[in-house]
């Protein structure tokens, strides 16, 4: 029974913890080897606050999924500090690791400065983590000169080596923002690049080795390190594909909602979550906004928690009709709603919605015939139209999309009608390649040339591996694609493939 709801830390802090009062609490503990394993993050920052985590995990792949952790809570301690060496310190505080959260700890601290670096530690016996370093944002009301960050997703472990994040590690960065497909489901193959281990993943102990697994790499152990993030999912977090309550599997609905359930709270204990997104169950509130002053607001979407299921399959298809059902939906009402309030209500100069799947219609069939994705939005019609609907009817300032699941790069602008070039740009989508996911990749496919001329808004593609860099101003968003020529074999440099803007107040893309 979990008869003892939450716990404060002796600084005021929430603990987004549970467990029961017969679990016994351990002060002082005593570990044989280190439990920081998995390294520390930060996330979701504010102008006062931000989300500092780690999770106790001295054998992190032990086949209960515990970590190598005994069934008791563990008292960890954390400081954040103005300096790397924690010299000025400014807050400090006391937070409970419990086995019901998988010895996670999700420190939501309050009462910081805007706009400032601070560096963060957390210790549990005689051990100390590594230093973090992250900051706050700017104060509402404020217009900050610049922002950078970056936008990255799609890292199959078996696929490739993670490259991409040693160079991103290098940037000067306010922000990391991942898209989707953190881990991959799947189960140990042999002839990939590195191996999972184990069968297709469904229990808690499952996800939260996997998750383990890809946190065990030391590129992006740095990432986290070294900035805050901001995440969401997308399928490969729980199942390829899957729609709401529909598997891709034979599985029951029963069985997938229990399988999303252990999904979710295995990425709700890996990740540099408030306690909001605590999961319920088989749901977890993912969407939410993160400002950055008044120059950017992220509004941060779930594309698969409440979508119906994916028309006529969820292949590419011509002529689905079911595309266009007016109850089919990728957002659900809620979140549609809640979408539409949120940039209704935006005074940033830069209204970027951070999501999963491609918005753009895209056919992908040279030729007279059309074919479109069923998983992306153009399977879902109704909902795509309401999205664009609004922005041309609401004009919300600069609205860009940013994407991830396709592991390509891609650049679009978001037209009322995407097959006339005349026709009013309401947005511009910057598409993002994988970390690792689909292996080396190429620079261009053959069809690439046949979808140009039949998709006029569509302005660039490419398929190597990287993520995205993007310089935002009062007057420019730039989007600097930055790509890698291989990832199955170490040591790949880094190059910006090319670069786009967006002008304030001039809607569509140009190439820099």
């Amino acid at each position: 029974m979990l008869n003892r709801r939450l716990f404060l830390a002796q600084s005021g802090t929430l603990i987004s913890s549970l467990y029961s009062l017969r679990t016994p609490l351990f002060a002082a503990p005593k570990f044989a080897k280190n439990p920081f394993t998995l390294g520390v993050a930060s996330g979701d920052p504010t102008a006062s606050g931000v989300v500092l985590w780690t999770r106790l995990a001295p054998e992190p792949f032990a086949e209960n999924g515990a970590g190598g952790m005994e069934n008791a809570a563990v008292e960890v301690e954390w400081r954040i500090a103005e300096d790397e060496r924690l010299s000025k310190g400014v807050k400090k505080g006391k937070s409970v690791a419990t086995p019901n959260l998988g010895h996670s700890v999700h420190v939501e601290v309050e009462g910081l400065r805007p706009d400032r670096w601070y560096w963060y530690q957390f210790k549990a016996g005689k051990y100390t983590s590594p230093v973090g370093r992250t900051r706050t944002m700017p104060a509402a009301g404020s217009m900050a000169a610049k922002l950078n960050y970056t936008f990255a997703s799609c890292q199959h472990w078996e696929a490739g080596l993670w490259t991409a994040y040693e160079h991103m590690a290098k940037e000067e960065l306010d922000l990391v923002v991942h898209l989707g497909d953190y881990i991959y489901e799947g189960p140990e193959r042999n002839n990939g690049v590195r191996k999972h281990q184990g069968p297709e993943i469904t229990t808690l102990s499952h996800y939260r080795n996997r998750h383990a697994l890809y946190k065990s790499d030391p590129a992006l152990q740095k990432v986290h390190q070294m900035f805050p993030w901001v995440v969401t999912w997308d399928d490969h977090e729980l199942d390829n594909n899957y729609a709401g309550d529909v598997p891709e599997d034979k599985q029951t609905r029963a069985e997938l909602l229990e399988r999303r359930a252990n999904a979710y709270q295995a990425y709700y204990e890996n990740m540099p979550l408030r306690a909001a997104a605590l999961p319920k169950g088989s749901a977890m509130l993912l969407y939410r906004t993160v400002d950055f002053g008044d120059l950017a607001r992220f509004a941060v979407l779930d594309t698969r928690q409440y979508r119906t299921d994916q028309p006529c399959g969820d292949g590419n298809k011509s002529g689905c009709q079911e595309a266009f059902d007016p109850n089919a939906t990728i957002l659900g009402a809620a979140q549609r709603d809640w979408l539409f309030g949120t940039l209704d209500q935006s005074k940033a100069r830069w209204n970027i919605l951070a999501q999963q799947v491609l918005m753009a219609k895209i056919d992908t069939k040279p030729g007279e015939e059309e074919a479109y994705s069923m998983d992306q939005w153009s399977g879902y019609e109704a909902d795509r139209k309401k999205v664009l609907d609004f922005l041309a009817q609401r004009k919300p300032a600069n609205p860009i999309v940013i994407t991830g699941d396709i592991h390509s790069n891609w650049v679009a602008d978001l037209k009322m009608d995407w097959k006339n070039e005349k026709s009013a740009t309401v947005g511009t989508e910057f598409v993002g390649t994988s970390i690792s996911s689909g292996g080396d990749g190429a620079d261009e496919r053959p069809t690439t040339q046949a979808q140009y001329r039949e998709n006029p808004h569509l302005k660039w593609f490419n398929g190597q591996r990287g993520y995205v860099r993007c310089t935002v101003t009062a007057t420019e968003y730039r989007a600097d694609y930055r790509v890698v020529p291989f990832v199955q074999k170490p040591g790949a440099p880094i190059a910006t493939r090319t670069s786009w803007t967006v002008e304030n107040g001039r809607p569509g893309v140009k190439k820099s």
